[in-house]
């Protein structure tokens, strides 16, 4: 998907896309963009303070993933059974970098059948995300918790139909979001390529779209100061 869309951009301003892997951790932005080892980060909550982003071209949500056939329907993180049912979730392996799915368990008293899996995984795995998914399939949890353009396509491809619903699209908790608007970004100060990019999500907001929705992207409405990039 990333690389898709990266495409797409560098074709129209006629640049070529050359890419730089990096494990998105501590002291990402600091050896990457501000690095200058490359201009443009894909995928970033608008408005982080580490770069410039652009207007957003999608917004999206964490969302619960269960088995079809398990009919748990659910939608809130209120929910009472979430209490005793084992609960799959994305952790960072950083010392206090809790995912918000973690922290808004945690602050819930529900601590005990949580279970962690990590999404950064090591070098030697193809898709280190995926083994949450994977775990729900093969009955090791009840439901995963997963950022939703993750939990999308990986569900789609699952081996059995799974469930993919959003986590309470407006959060109990102010402090602990569960949407996020997705931009690109630039490093601070680079307007000129800010402005290229907005004016390319302005222009191909319809053919980015599709492009989410083949991936099988969960999108919500934007509020209405984000459709700039809609």
């Amino acid at each position: 998907l990333v690389d898709r869309l990266a495409d797409m951009v560098a074709k129209d301003l006629g640049m070529q896309v050359t890419y730089f892997w990096f494990p998105q951790r501590s002291k990402f932005f600091r050896r990457t963009l501000n690095a200058g080892r490359c201009d443009v980060v894909m995928g970033l909550p608008t408005g982080i303070p580490v770069a410039s982003t652009t207007a957003p071209y999608y917004r999206s949500s964490y969302v619960f993933v269960s088995r079809r056939d398990r009919h748990l329907n659910l939608t809130s993180i209120d929910d009472p059974r979430l209490r005793h049912l084992r609960i799959g979730v994305h952790i960072t392996g950083d010392e206090d970098s809790n995912l918000p799915p973690v922290n808004a368990l945690m602050s819930r008293g529900i601590v005990r059948n949580l279970v962690g899996y990590k999404i950064y995984g090591n070098l030697s795995e193809k898709n280190p995300p995926s083994d949450l998914i994977e775990a729900v399939v093969h009955k090791d949890v009840d439901v995963a918790i997963a950022w939703g353009p993750m939990a999308g396509y990986f569900a789609e491809n699952a081996a059995v139909p799974l469930d993919v619903v959003p986590v309470d699209v407006v959060s109990p908790d102010p402090n602990v979001p569960f949407t996020f608007a997705i931009s690109m970004g630039v490093r601070n100060g680079d307007m000129k390529l800010q402005e290229q990019l907005n004016e390319e999500i302005r222009r191909r907001g319809a053919e980015i779209r599709r492009l989410l929705k083949s991936y099988d992207v969960p999108m919500l409405p934007a509020p209405a100061a984000d459709r700039m990039g809609y």
